[in-house]
């Protein structure tokens, strides 16, 4: 049977992002691990403390692996009595495969790692357990994580809002909103992330006011992913509060990102007085303003 040519682009296009896939996994491999046996690495993986870089080094190399025998030794440090062995089983399950993985794999992964959460009381666990299934991407971590949105530790709130982010539920959405008003700073500030551009299609009053009610934090960071956030939905509010960002002192990069999203023409003028003094801005902030100064002035013609 001759397979149709628009499926012949599809298949070559899928098997094309499979090899950069692979190809970036590969180069990412640090050689001080990838020649080691998964005993070796599993072991590795859970030394010293969290942040090690050689036990990161590890669980990287065991996501690349994948496979059975990595998945059943992980499972087993699910279920450990030990809560360091079950948070490193939860990292490991996390990007099991890497970017190569199966929807089957992925949906494994995801039933060992809600089975656990039903059980755990581990804060940190909690945690790791929330940003896992963010990575999984699995509807059913809605539900699963709603109920830990008030719960007293930060890192667990933290864990609930990286959960969310890959989902348009409406209950995602909403837990998310209730978020961006937590009273941890940096739960504020990625679930306002969350709801400001990572979640760009979806467009209600309610999401609206809650990236309006950031916009007095002091945090400038935070009010940025505000602004992104209402200028990409072209909310008018966002025009004098944007200004004002754009006059200040110091203007970080998601302002200038914010001006090129608004498409307002009034703001032309001060993204090119951003241009003008030597400063300290870095290149990245200098990119990002030639390409909104260009935008907007592309509009202007």
């Amino acid at each position: 049977m001759e397979i149709p040519a628009r499926a012949t682009a599809y298949l070559m296009d899928e098997a094309f992002e499979d090899a950069i896939n692979f190809a970036i996994d590969s180069l990412m491999r640090s050689r001080a691990v990838k020649d080691r046996p998964i005993p070796e690495l599993i072991d590795l993986a859970l030394q010293d403390d969290e942040e090690d870089e050689t036990a990161w080094e590890a669980i990287f190399e065991l996501h690349f692996r994948g496979g059975e025998e990595v998945f059943e030794a992980t499972v087993r440090l699910l279920h450990s009595a030990s809560s360091r062995e079950r948070g490193r089983g939860t990292d490991i399950l996390a990007q099991l495969g890497g970017r190569r993985r199966s929807d089957a794999l992925r949906t494994k992964c995801a039933d060992e790692v809600l089975s656990a959460l039903a059980t755990e009381q581990d804060a940190a666990v909690l945690g790791s357990m929330g940003v896992a299934l963010g990575h999984l991407r699995d509807a059913r971590a809605v539900p699963a994580l709603q109920s830990l949105k008030h719960h007293p530790n930060e890192d667990v709130r933290m864990g609930v809002v990286m959960g969310m982010m890959p989902h348009r539920d409406p209950v995602a959405i909403q837990t998310l909103i209730e978020l961006s008003r937590d009273s941890d700073e940096d739960v504020r500030n990625w679930a306002t992330f969350s709801l400001g551009s990572q979640a760009e299609e979806v467009d209600t009053p309610e999401l609206r006011d809650a990236l309006f009610d950031r916009l007095t934090e002091s945090n400038m960071e935070l009010r940025g992913e505000a602004l992104v956030g209402l200028a990409m939905r072209k909310d008018p509010r966002v025009l004098e509060p944007l200004r004002r960002e754009l006059e200040g002192k110091e203007v970080v990069v998601l302002a200038v990102e914010a001006a090129q999203a608004l498409e307002d023409l009034s703001l032309l003028p001060l993204l090119r007085r951003l241009q003008d003094p030597p400063g300290n801005a870095d290149s990245y902030f200098r990119h990002v303003l030639a390409d909104a100064i260009a935008h907007l002035e592309g509009l202007a013609r």
